[in-house]
């Protein structure tokens, strides 16, 4: 038997800026620069991830499970749970207002 769960996610999932922040980078002993050698990227695209002012892209997921020796889908994953968040928030009420489909 399945357990639905009907309420959602009632905060906002991590952004995977915050997790390379808080999480990777000092278990690694990374700097911001020392990360955009690393994976071949401007200073300015890896600080504006770790502000969270720029989402992962198939590219950098791919670049930084390389680097970490994680999956790409991990990365594009936790990007997926906070895009998902962010539009299930927008448009609520309109969806609230859609009447599901029944099967005749």
């Amino acid at each position: 038997m399945a357990i639905l769960n009907t309420t959602g996610m009632q905060r906002k999932p991590t952004h995977p800026g915050e997790m390379l922040r808080e999480d990777f980078l000092p278990d690694y002993g990374l700097t911001v620069p020392g990360v955009a050698e690393s994976l071949g990227v401007s200073r300015q695209s890896v600080n504006e991830l770790l502000r969270e002012r720029r989402a992962v892209s198939p590219e950098m997921a791919l670049r930084l499970a390389r680097l970490f020796g994680n999956s790409l889908e991990f990365w594009l994953d936790v990007k997926r749970s906070v895009d998902l968040w962010i539009a299930a928030q927008s448009v609520e009420e309109e969806v609230d207002r859609i009447k599901p489909l029944h099967a005749a």
